[in-house]
């Protein structure tokens, strides 16, 4: 009986033992680039990761994300018009900031990953 008592907690540590990974998964990159290769957006949507806000790149995906220009049938990126144009694809969810700023591209950018990301 003793060694039944013995076996037994000794055979499930080895089984516990056996399915347990033999080392933790690598843990993932903080940052930026992190933030955007997690939700990989739908083909011919995606963001460049290395894009900085407010950059040709930058303004390119915004305006096919939300198809502001409609094939170049509309206001040009980077004005006014273009700024507002984007403000009303996005409508009760477009940005208090002043439309342009560096605060307002970082509001679209932040809503457009999100939006993007959740109707893969």
């Amino acid at each position: 009986m003793r060694f039944l008592l013995t076996v037994v907690p000794l055979t499930a540590a080895l089984i516990i033992a056996a399915c347990s990974p033999s080392s933790p998964p690598a843990p993932q990159a903080a940052g930026p680039a992190a933030t955007s290769t997690a939700a990989s957006p739908a083909p011919g949507r995606t963001a460049p990761a290395t894009a900085a806000l407010g950059t040709p790149e930058w303004y390119g995906w915004v305006d096919k994300t939300l198809a502001v220009s409609d094939d170049g049938h509309g206001p040009q990126p980077n004005t006014p018009a273009w700024d507002q144009a984007v403000n009303a694809k996005l409508g009760q969810e477009a940005p208090q900031a002043e439309p342009g700023s560096a605060e307002w591209q970082q509001a679209v950018d932040a809503l457009l990953r999100t939006r993007v990301a959740t109707h893969l």
